[in-house]
C-alpha cells in the first residue's frame, strides 16, 4: 500500500497541489469575491482590448453554453452523447430559414428554434434511451450526421452552400452588428447557462440524474423513470445547444453544414472530460481551455495542434477524472 502510494505521488507530483487549489475555491468566502472580480473583468475587457481577442472571448462564451448543455446529458445524467453538435445545428438552422428566407425577427424565432431542438431530442432520446454505453453513443453519431446530410441534401437550408443573409437581431432599436454587442450578448448567455445548470444540479431532478449515473439499477429499485428521467436530460440539454445555435447563427450571419461537423461534437465533448463531467466550474473550465489553448499558440504555427494534443494526452494520464473533478470522484480515487 505504501509502494502504490509513493508511485502515485511521484507519476503525479502536482494532484495534491491542484486539489488543495480547488478546495480553496470551494470555500464560499473566497469563491464569491473571485467571482464578483472575474465578472467586473470580464465587462471591462472589451473597452480595452482588440476585436481579435473580443472574438476569442465571444467563442469562449459560447462554447461555455454548449459545453454546459452537454454536461447535462454526460456529465448529470451520464449519457455519451457524440453528436451533440446536431442540437445547435437545429438551432441555427431554424433561425436562419426563418430570418433569412421569411424575415422574421431574431427573438420570435429564438421559441421555435428551442421547441425544433427539442423535438429532435424527443426523436433520438425516445426510441434509444434505453440503450447504454457504446450502443447508445452509436446512435447518437449517427443522430448527428443525418442531421448535417439532411440539411445538406434539402433546399430550404441552402444546401450545401448553407444559409446567407440572416438578419442581425435588434435590441431597443440598436442594430446588433459589432462583435463587442456579440460579446456582451453570449457573455450574458453564459451567466444564464451557468446559473441554470446549478439550479438544475442542485434539483431534484438533478439529483435523480446523479443517481441514475452511478448506478441506474439501484435507482430504478428506488422508484426513479430512468427513461423519462434521461430524456428529461436530453430535452434540456438539446435547448442550450439550440439557443447557442440560434445566436451563432445570428452572429455569423452565415452558416453551412461544415459548420457543424462531428469534429465540433468531440471537441466539446472533450472540453467537458477535460474540465470534469459534472463539476460546472469545471466544464466552464474545459471550455475555456479548448478554446484559448490552441488560439493563444498560433505563433508556434504548424505544430500547435500537436502540442495541444500532447497536452490534453499528459492531463487525461495523469488527472483521467478531468481537471476539476466533483469530490467523490477525487475522494474515491484516494
Amino acid at each position: 500500500m505504501a509502494e502504490t502510494k509513493l508511485k502515485t505521488n511521484v507519476l503525479n507530483p502536482f494532484e495534491n497541489i491542484i486539489e488543495r487549489l480547488f478546495e480553496l475555491f470551494d470555500n464560499k468566502k473566497l469563491r464569491y469575491p473571485v467571482l464578483i472580480l472575474t465578472m467586473v473583468f470580464l465587462i471591462y475587457l472589451p473597452l480595452t482590448s482588440s476585436r481579435f481577442t473580443q472574438e476569442i472571448m465571444t467563442n469562449m462564451f459560447f462554447y461555455v453554453v454548449v459545453c454546459l448543455g452537454l454536461n447535462i446529458i454526460v456529465g448529470f445524467a451520464g449519457l455519451l452523447h457524440l453528436g451533440y453538435a446536431a442540437f445547435f445545428a437545429v438551432g441555427a438552422y431554424v433561425t436562419g430559414i426563418m430570418s433569412a428566407t421569411y424575415g422574421i425577427n431574431f427573438w420570435v424565432t429564438l421559441p421555435f428554434s428551442i421547441v425544433a431542438a427539442i423535438i429532435a431530442g424527443l426523436a433520438i432520446g425516445a426510441p434509444t434511451l434505453r440503450l447504454r454505453g457504446d450502443y447508445l453513443a452509436i446512435v447518437t453519431l449517427g443522430f448527428g450526421e443525418i442531421i448535417r446530410f439532411t440539411v445538406r441534401n434539402i433546399g430550404i437550408t441552402g444546401g450545401a452552400v448553407g444559409l446567407i443573409g440572416i438578419e442581425r437581431p435588434v435590441l431597443f432599436g440598436v442594430v446588433l452588428n459589432q462583435i463587442m454587442h456579440f460579446y456582451y450578448m453570449f457573455f450574458i448567455l453564459a451567466i444564464m447557462a451557468i446559473f441554470v445548470s446549478y439550479r438544475l444540479h442542485d434539483s431534484r431532478l438533478g439529483r435523480a440524474w446523479q443517481y441514475i449515473r452511478e448506478d441506474e439499477d439501484a435507482a430504478a429499485a428506488m422508484g426513479i423513470n430512468v427513461v423519462s428521467t434521461r430524456l428529461y436530460a436530453f430535452i434540456i440539454g438539446s435547448a442550450f445547444g439550440a439557443l447557442a445555435g440560434s445566436f451563432f447563427a445570428a452572429k455569423m450571419t452565415a452558416i453551412s453544414p461544415d459548420s457543424f461537423m462531428f469534429v465540433h461534437s468531440v471537441m466539446i465533448l472533450l472540453a467537458v472530460v477535460l474540465g470534469g463531467m459534472g463539476k460546472i466550474p469545471g466544464v466552464v473550465l474545459g471550455a475555456i481551455i479548448v478554446t484559448l489553448f490552441p488560439e493563444l499558440s498560433r505563433d508556434i504555427g504548424q505544430y500547435r495542434l500537436i502540442i495541444f494534443a500532447a497536452v490534453l494526452l499528459v492531463l487525461m494520464l495523469y488527472r483521467p477524472q478531468g481537471i476539476w473533478p466533483e469530490r467523490q470522484y477525487i475522494s474515491t480515487k484516494k
